[in-house]
């Protein structure tokens, strides 16, 4: 029976309204993604991790802890299942992972616009060391790609919700899987992140404070996530943590130890 409460077309015109919303959002996404590959590698960008002026090194610490707790903060609080609840009192629930992408955007935007090289070099590899080691950054990113496609590349961007929506479809989430990447990590995504954090040819103060907070955060990210993981599917996720490592393949898993 048709829903009389709100007229066809007005219905109709607001789905259109969140698919073109939720496709913005999503190139929006892919250009601050390729701004990133340019940041990390420190090349065709304006402006890269160890690029800009310099500030005294306390300033420009401060400056880079609060850009990194800013999008750690945002990450974290609008991921978490009781914020979406109260989130989509204000939100459409089709709209809410592309709102949550939005942010998650802008955090990332205003993190490279305003990041403060600090001086200081661990290591500097050039030559054919060097072209490995942004080889290596680039197989991060293709990893971290490839992980979003053995789920749903279009639900985690939040197209899926906005399509069906759209189509008048009910919504269903992807359900569990393992397969692919997951066969060998629980977290591909942030295992590829990693990598691009870590492989860096010349390994600055500025961006060993970024590689070490932003590893500290997906540690800590991983605990938050898997506890929410393990409240919605219970003894199967359980036992899936008990199989696969987290981020590093063969790596012992929860509850083992390393064969002597």
């Amino acid at each position: 029976m048709p829903d009389l409460t709100k007229p066809a077309r007005p219905r109709r015109a607001a789905a259109l309204a969140g698919l073109l919303y939720s496709s913005a959002v999503y190139l929006a996404f892919l250009l601050v993604l390729g701004y990133a590959v340019g940041f990390f590698a420190d090349r065709g960008v304006p402006r890269g991790i160890d690029g800009g002026a310099r500030l005294p090194w306390p300033a420009a610490a401060a400056i880079d802890a609060a850009l990194l707790a800013l999008f750690a903060v945002q990450h974290t609080v609008m991921a978490r299942p009781w914020f979406k609840r109260r989130w989509t009192r204000l939100v459409p629930v089709s709209a809410e992972r592309s709102t949550y992408v939005l942010f998650a955007s802008l955090a990332l935007a205003l993190l490279f616009w305003a990041w403060q090289p600090v001086a200081g070099r661990l290591w500097a590899v050039s030559g054919p060391g060097g072209a490995a080691l942004l080889a290596l950054q680039l197989g991060g990113w293709i990893v971290a790609l490839a992980a979003t496609f053995t789920i749903s590349h279009w639900d985690l961007f939040g197209m899926r919700q906005a399509r069906a929506h759209a189509r008048g479809a009910a919504y269903r989430p992807v359900p569990f899987t393992e397969r692919g990447l997951y066969r060998r990590v629980r977290h591909p995504l942030m295992t590829g992140f990693v990598i691009v954090f870590w492989a860096a040819p010349t390994m600055t103060v500025g961006h060993l404070l970024f590689a070490a907070a932003a590893t500290g955060y997906i540690l800590v990210g991983i605990a938050f996530e898997e506890r929410d993981l393990l409240a919605s599917l219970g003894q199967e996720y359980r036992s899936y943590r008990a199989r696969v490592p987290a981020l590093i393949p063969g790596y012992p898993t929860y509850g083992q130890r390393p064969a002597r």
